[in-house]
């Protein structure tokens, strides 16, 4: 399965995706990390984020369709045309095997997220999320949706996203009468 984080910065997306990794057995691919570390000055200019996001939607399709990996891709994804975007470029890649998680939470939270933020990987700050906040589109695709309420305890949202998830029966546990 792929699962795609959505939400603005500061939300706790991040978080989250390195909870729920190991419960579903996924890697966790992140354009913030991305961006470090293979632009050594990113300028975030549209054409170096779909650039980014073009790397990362590539790695999760080859490692899911050619490696079975479940993989958590940790981004903005913030309209409903990226993550349309992103639906498209995992060619090959069942619909029903891609979740989207909202992450949402009180604006005061993630603003106190932010000034607090040190030494990770991403560059987002205040004046970032105000201008996101404009543009954010909130998922409509309610079938492969899950809200997260991310002023909770990462570790509870990540139980209840893995209940949500239903988990692919390996080929070995397929029934085949």
């Amino acid at each position: 399965m792929i699962v795609l984080f959505s939400g603005l910065p500061g939300v706790g997306k991040t978080r989250i995706a390195n909870e729920l990794a190991p419960l579903i057995n996924a890697i966790v691919l992140s354009t913030d990390k991305l961006r470090k570390e293979l632009i050594s000055n990113p300028t975030y200019t549209d054409e170096e984020k779909e650039l980014i996001y073009n790397i990362m939607l590539l790695i999760a399709r080859y490692l899911h369709n050619e490696g079975g990996i479940n993989c958590i891709l940790d981004a903005t994804f913030n309209t409903e045309k990226s993550r349309e975007n992103a639906r498209q470029k995992l060619a090959g890649v069942s619909l029903e095997e891609i979740y989207v998680v909202e992450c949402v939470c009180p604006e005061e939270v993630a603003i106190s997220r932010l000034k607090a933020r040190k030494g990770d990987y991403s560059d987002a700050d205040i004046d970032i999320y105000r201008k996101m906040k404009q543009t954010y589109e909130p998922v409509k695709d309610k079938k492969r949706r899950i809200v997260a309420d991310t002023s909770r305890e990462p570790k509870v949202n990540a139980e209840e996203i893995k209940t949500s998830i239903v988990l692919p029966r390996s080929r070995n546990e397929q029934r085949t009468d």
